[in-house]
């Protein structure tokens, strides 16, 4: 439970979010510890599979870059902290290399991006991403949805770079780009951004983001599924 902790971002204080972990704990473990990860982490991955994740997840980062721009704009509508700014606009510089990252892994492996058909759980995200970018959406719940994407994310890669662990040489970099520690302190700043807007928020919108928190982690479960061929 430890790692756990130490993975999410723990704050040193309790709050919202450390008792969603807590009260969702199989959820998140089960995005967070999918048998997709676990296949890369001790090396048995398909490589089907991971080429299938690669195609479907370059659309989907394609849909994330408007929605994280979204939470940029409901950041600076906000009256708080302008490091909170800094910390999301940095996530969206990033996208770019990102964006730039897949294109050069599909020409790696062969992937056509272009002919790339988004299957039906990753539709059904991106859909989601899109409804978070109305104005009516309140900033907290959008910034929560942007912490648990990325939290997922870390967690599940860095657990790929563990002691232990045996990725495929050719996915090591694939697992170094979100498992490093420096994504992880990148989302300790969104988690802690988030944990701040909670702590201030109606129990409505308290509500709305744990609703949020929750179909991020069923999305990506499903993601992971679809990468798979489960679906």
């Amino acid at each position: 439970m430890e790692d756990h902790k130490k993975a999410v971002g723990e704050s040193s204080v309790g709050g919202a979010i450390e008792t969603w972990l807590r009260k969702h704990r199989l959820i998140y473990v089960g995005a967070t510890r999918h048998p997709f990860i676990l296949a890369v982490r001790d090396g048995t991955i398909d490589l089907s599979s991971f080429k299938r994740w690669l195609g479907q997840d370059y659309i989907f980062v394609r849909a994330f870059v408007p929605f994280v721009a979204s939470v940029l704009l409901k950041a600076c509508k906000e009256k708080g902290d302008d490091r909170d700014m800094e910390v999301i606009l940095g996530g969206v510089a990033s996208l770019n290399d990102e964006i730039s990252w897949f294109k050069t892994e599909a020409s790696k492996w062969g992937i056509k991006l272009s002919s790339i058909v988004p299957q039906e759980p990753n539709q059904e995200y991106c859909r989601f991403l899109e409804s978070l970018t109305s104005p009516e959406v309140d900033y907290t719940v959008a910034i929560t949805a942007f912490w648990a994407i990325e939290a997922v994310y870390q967690e599940s890669f860095a657990h790929c770079l563990e002691d232990g662990s045996k990725p495929l040489k050719e996915l090591t970099e694939t697992c170094q780009r979100w498992g490093t520690d420096s994504f992880a302190q990148y989302c300790l700043s969104l988690r802690k951004i988030a944990e701040t807007n909670l702590e201030k928020a109606s129990g409505d919108v308290v509500a709305k983001a744990e609703s949020v928190f929750l179909s991020v982690l069923e999305l990506e479960t499903e993601f992971w599924n679809m990468s798979q061929g489960d679906s």
